[in-house]
């Protein structure tokens, strides 16, 4: 998940609780999202740019690790195949992920970059500010080396929330 900004329904929460681990790739918005998805599961997350010096002094700019076989990379900004920003392809290039993660634009995206063998995720935006139409989130599970099950999840239009994840 990437960019919330400060938001979490009880449609997100659905999602958490069927996941092993929860990433998410900045933008978090208030640190009261942290803490209620930490009490449901294993969290790693990275900062964004709206984030606030408590969410930056918990978390990393990069944040690269292994997920069983598969080397990740998550980061907040740093662009997608053929439109890397530098410092961030220099990252790719020295860490060599087979899954690079990344939010920021609220434009959802699965790329595969062939010169740089590794699979791009940005998974939209889950929050209700921005300018995208449809809040997203991704789900996969990673078995060994393989990335599989990729799903996109559509948690509804961009808006307030108003009851019963009902929004305008």
């Amino acid at each position: 998940m990437s960019d919330t900004h400060g938001h979490l329904d009880q449609k997100m929460i659905n999602h958490v609780n069927w996941a092993d681990e929860v990433w998410h790739a900045g933008d978090i918005g208030e640190y009261g999202i942290i803490e209620k998805i930490s009490r449901l599961r294993p969290l790693r997350a990275v900062f964004g740019n709206i984030d606030d010096q408590l969410l930056r002094s918990q978390f990393k700019k990069n944040l690269v690790f292994y997920c069983e076989e598969v080397k990740v990379l998550i980061t907040h900004i740093g662009g997608y195949p053929g439109k890397y920003n530098l410092k961030l392809k220099k990252l790719l290039l020295d860490e060599k992920p087979q899954l690079y993660i990344c939010g920021h634009s609220h434009i959802l995206k699965v790329i595969s970059d062939k010169k740089l063998n590794l699979i791009h995720i940005n998974p939209g935006a889950a929050g209700i500010n921005g300018f995208h139409k449809i809040r997203t989130m991704i789900r996969f599970t990673i078995n060994k080396k393989e990335i599989q099950n990729l799903e996109v999840v559509e948690l509804g239009p961009r808006g307030k929330i108003i009851s019963n994840d009902r929004q305008t």
